[in-house]
């Protein structure tokens, strides 16, 4: 019976030196941390790895999460300045950094960030009218982490950063943006066809400046070419002319073949002939029709075919003239029916 006894006694002393030896030791786990509390009071935070507590005496309370977490909350409606309602969607990332203060100073952090949430952006969506909530993203969410971080540091919680997942406007105001973003876009598509016209006319114009430019370059290089060609030619027949030793005969023959020419010109409104021409003329005839004079009879001159008949450009009357009256016509003198005709005389030649 004492054997017995014993034994159960033992068993009773190694099973409460087990027990006191897994309540004395405690693994923390990485990226955690523990509170230990003794006799009730705050005694130290364990770090991760292997520590020691003292049974029945530490008290160690749930492990905290020392890692960046992502909340999310549910929409929540806020109205803006411009008296809308709008659902907005949060998103918020914080981080434990102090985990005592996240366990003595706040009671739940993750409900007092949820809640500290709604109410700062409501304030600060309150002062933005619809527009500006739906284009001001990251001022909103500039705002809020500002606000968040200052006033979760008494925590021990730091706020990273805060996003919003969706602003919905309401079921009206959608249709009429949804409006007003299609007649934006047929603005835009307007505007970039008429940008795309100037621009093709502005390409088309300097292409035919282009043209225009190139085509007087090949104009003036023909005209100069042309003149060049004219001078050479010129100063080629004034070198043989002058080489051969022209008589009057030679010159009258050029004039006449220069006359055509100068006739087809649009400016041609009077020809005076030099007297020179006339006494080459002269010369002309004679050598043709007087080489023989004593065997054959002169030939008659006749008319040349190639000069064209000389015009004259109607004079314009003087202011004198014009004052002067008018002369009365004279009757012809009256003719004897008896009377001879002289005769003619026929011209000296």
């Amino acid at each position: 019976m004492p054997t017995a006894i014993g034994w159960l006694l033992a068993l009773a002393v190694f099973i409460l030196v087990v027990v006191i030896i897994v309540r004395s030791i405690r693994i923390i786990p990485q990226a955690t941390a523990g509170i230990v509390e003794r006799l009730g009071r705050y005694h130290k935070t364990l770090t991760p790895g292997l520590n020691l507590l003292i049974p029945f005496i530490d008290r160690l309370r749930p492990l905290i999460d020392m890692r960046e977490q992502v909340v999310s909350f549910p929409p929540q409606p806020v109205i803006t300045e411009d008296n809308l309602v709008v659902s907005i969607d949060t998103v918020v990332y914080f981080q434990v950094t102090d985990a005592r203060a996240a366990t003595y100073e706040i009671a739940n952090y993750l409900g007092a960030v949820e809640q500290l949430t709604t109410t700062t952006l409501r304030n600060v969506v309150g002062g933005l009218n619809l527009e500006e909530a739906l284009t001001s993203r990251d001022e909103i969410n500039g705002q809020l982490r500002i606000v968040l971080d200052e006033a979760t540091g008494k925590w021990g919680i730091r706020v990273s950063r805060v996003e919003l997942k969706a602003i919905d406007p309401p079921v009206s105001i959608q249709d009429s943006m949804e409006k007003q973003m299609r007649a934006e876009r047929d603005r835009r598509a307007v505007i970039l066809t008429a940008e795309g016209s100037k621009q093709s006319q502005i390409l088309e114009a300097e292409g035919r400046r282009q043209a225009e430019i190139l085509k007087a370059e090949g104009d003036k290089q023909a005209q100069v070419l042309r003149a060049e060609g004219e001078a050479k030619a010129i100063e080629t027949v004034f070198n043989a002319i002058h080489v051969g030793n022209p008589d009057d005969k030679l010159l009258a023959y050029q004039y006449l073949q220069t006359l055509p020419k100068i006739s087809e010109s649009a400016s041609s409104k009077l020809w005076i002939i030099p007297s020179e021409f006339t006494s080459a003329l002269k010369g002309l005839s004679g050598a043709f029709v007087g080489k023989d004079t004593d065997a054959t009879p002169a030939a008659p001159l006749t008319a040349v075919d190639d000069v064209p008949p000389v015009r004259f450009a109607p004079s314009t009357p003087t202011s004198a003239e014009k004052q002067r009256p008018a002369a009365a016509p004279t009757s012809p003198a009256p003719v004897d029916p008896g009377a001879e005709e002289p005769p003619l005389t026929p011209p000296t030649p």
